[in-house]
């Protein structure tokens, strides 16, 4: 009997009966691959137990326990810790340090003790142990396992009984009951099933790496992310020493979190104060450099943007933003030049924050707004001024969330005069700041120029 296939889409897992050129679902071009449609491993033998339902007030409910992993922003960013049974997802570009950054934490729980075991399907253990000799990563209680068979990595888990379980990738692992290809949608989706099992069995908690698509999107199926309890994404550029672990995904804390890294010689290492760290190479006495501040979970962050408006000589100019949303720009520009009346439509505006930090709130309109007006006027706005607030369509600047952190961490930095909505003057005491409340975006520039 000939065995039935179906084709599947690699970028989000659509299946469908006969071969497309391009998915339906998230209209990828020549991504639907044939597979054998086969049982799932995990589906496969008797029915599950029964089990009856409970009032969620009889459900037993433990005080919530977690493994500090060593490493203090790493720990932040998963909520306090690692909760045991969880299963966690580290996504980032290639060469960006996930392979890094998780052999320094498992060498930090291994210390603390305990076997903890180091799947990878993509390097040597001689490789492995070559990286880590530079990095200081020698625990006797990490054990490094080069395996890409789903079956032989659980018979190890099973004997070794783990505190940690590390898989570096998830693409690289397969399973013999699929028949498709490692890396593919089914393979992924199951082998990652049987893992969320085994953690959700076993109470030990789970690492995968992820690779990242052109796209900055995880490859395999969304499902994935979906089924993890924590999704990390590992950000940074190339160009720059600074690395971000951001939480897209938390079960168990916020998402809004960020842990800040350097790459060094000696691995990465913790940013204790990612501020000063922004702000260390700051240019004094130019135009279009302005200050602002972010919330990321729990953390204040100040950062600098910086803006370049010059003449066009295109037809159309350009609007070109690193670290900022493209829309927001050209929505501030045409408030400048509907509100205040300044002429950017002949103009190419840049916009830049500095040190490869993303800014994804509207408290940083003013700033932006002030940036783009200090560089086209040529006038330059007072080095230790920190600018706050959103700014609506009708050029008004509205309040925003957690003004005095936000004030109380400029002011640790030096910082001596804040413009901030004067709908949250009254939200801010923090001494030896000058606070100057505005209204609207004419008077900011009025109060700045």
């Amino acid at each position: 009997m000939k065995a039935k296939t179906l084709f599947a889409c690699q970028n989000c897992g659509y299946q469908s009966a006969k071969w497309l050129g391009r998915c339906p679902d998230c209209a990828a071009w020549n991504s639907l691959l044939e597979e054998a449609c086969q049982k799932p491993a995990g589906m496969l033998g008797g029915a599950a137990p029964a089990t009856s339902p409970v009032p969620i007030n009889q459900v037993e409910g433990d005080p919530e326990t977690r493994l500090c992993c060593g490493i203090a922003e790493f720990d932040r960013v998963l909520g306090g810790g690692l909760v045991p049974g969880s299963l966690v997802l580290v996504g980032g570009n290639p060469g960006i340090g996930k392979s890094t950054l998780l052999l320094q934490v498992t060498n930090q729980l291994a210390k603390a003790g305990g076997p903890i075991l180091y799947v990878s399907g993509e390097e040597s253990p001689r490789q492995i142990r070559l990286r880590g000799s530079r990095m200081k990563v020698n625990a006797d209680e990490l054990l490094i396992l080069a395996e890409t068979s789903l079956e032989n990595i659980l018979t190890h888990v099973h004997r070794v009984k783990p505190r940690v379980l590390v898989v570096d990738s998830i693409q690289t692992v397969f399973t013999t009951a699929l028949e498709s290809s490692p890396g593919s949608v089914s393979q992924v989706r199951e082998s990652a099933g049987r893992l969320m099992t085994l953690a959700k069995g076993s109470g030990i908690p789970v690492f995968l790496v992820g690779h990242v698509t052109k796209d900055g999107s995880l490859a395999g199926p969304r499902v994935l992310e979906h089924m993890v309890d924590t999704v990390l994404y590992f950000e940074g550029d190339a160009g720059h020493p600074f690395r971000i672990l951001r939480a897209v995904k938390n079960r168990f804390g916020s998402t809004n979190e960020i842990g800040v890294f350097e790459m060094k010689e000696c691995g990465l290492c913790e940013v204790k104060n990612p501020s000063e760290l922004f702000l260390s190479e700051r240019p004094l006495g130019v135009s279009g450099s302005v200050v602002v501040a972010t919330i990321e979970g729990s953390r204040p962050l100040l950062v600098e943007l910086q803006a370049l408006v010059t003449s066009s000589p295109l037809g159309m100019p350009r609007r070109t933003t690193i670290g900022v949303d493209h829309n927001r720009l050209a929505l501030l520009v045409a408030v400048l030049e509907k509100k205040v009346g300044l002429h950017l439509s002949g103009q190419d505006i840049f916009l830049n924050v500095a040190g490869g930090a993303k800014l994804n709130e509207p408290a940083a309109d003013l700033g932006m707004v002030t940036a783009v007006a200090s560089s086209h006027l040529d006038k330059i706005v007072e080095p230790h001024c920190l600018l706050l607030g959103e700014v609506g369509l009708t050029g008004e600047v509205r309040g925003i969330t957690q003004p005095e952190m936000r004030v109380k961490e400029a002011a640790k930095l030096g910082f001596t005069r804040c413009i901030l909505p004067a709908g949250n003057l009254p939200q801010v005491k923090v001494k030896g700041m000058e606070l100057v409340g505005v209204k609207s975006v004419e008077e900011t520039l009025g109060k700045l120029f």
